[in-house]
């Protein structure tokens, strides 16, 4: 566990305690002084002590983009996506996202490379437009809204209910589903249950 103080002004502490892997910094909306000095003064940062053990973070897109594409150096299958290891004696999901090229290419993707081909998107391109539509013009006009949620995850999810031909009443269980499964309680404290 950190034992290192945490002041709410980004620029007021030292960088070389700056650990951006605080849950609390993403909850409360404040994450993005940290990620903007990190991007500046250490786009490469190496945080040594924090809840989640010692850990990179990687800020600038031209490093970002070196890592993603450089799955022989930066391997996600060898020690999975997530800031935290598994439990001592838990396996970790096996999870398209976390494959590295040529299973992640060859044998995942081209399983749903057919179904989202320029081709059958043409096809949807209308109820695509339609649904877009409709989401924006049901947004609020002079007051704050939450845009993934009211936006990105709605018309995402009604997408996918469409293509997965999940039942579109029950299509915020999608979000739901991969919002827990991806979640790590011992850092959130967000406990969920799959079946919900």
């Amino acid at each position: 566990m950190s034992t290192t103080p945490h002041p709410a002004d980004a620029m007021s502490q030292a960088l070389e305690d700056i650990d951006v892997s605080r849950p609390e910094r993403f909850r409360d909306d404040n994450w993005q002084d940290w990620f903007a000095r990190l991007r500046k003064e250490d786009p490469v940062h190496y945080c040594k002590d924090s809840v989640n053990g010692a850990y990179w973070s990687v800020t600038n897109h031209a490093d970002i983009k070196a890592v993603d594409t450089n799955h022989e150096v930066f391997s996600s299958e060898a020690g999975g996506i997530a800031i935290v290891d598994p439990l001592e004696g838990e396996k970790g999901i096996e999870n398209f996202i976390a494959m590295d090229p040529p299973r992640h290419d060859d044998v995942q993707r081209k399983s749903v490379t057919g179904v989202v081909a320029p081709s059958n998107l043409s096809l949807m391109e209308h109820i695509i437009r339609e649904r877009a539509g409709k989401i924006l013009d049901e947004l609020p006009i002079g007051e704050e809204f939450n845009w993934v949620d009211r936006v990105s995850i709605e018309l995402t999810t009604q997408m996918l209910a469409t293509l997965f031909d999940f039942p579109f009443e029950d299509r915020r269980k999608l979000t739901y589903w991969s919002d827990i499964t991806t979640n790590i309680p011992q850092v959130t404290g967000i406990e969920g249950d799959a079946s919900a």
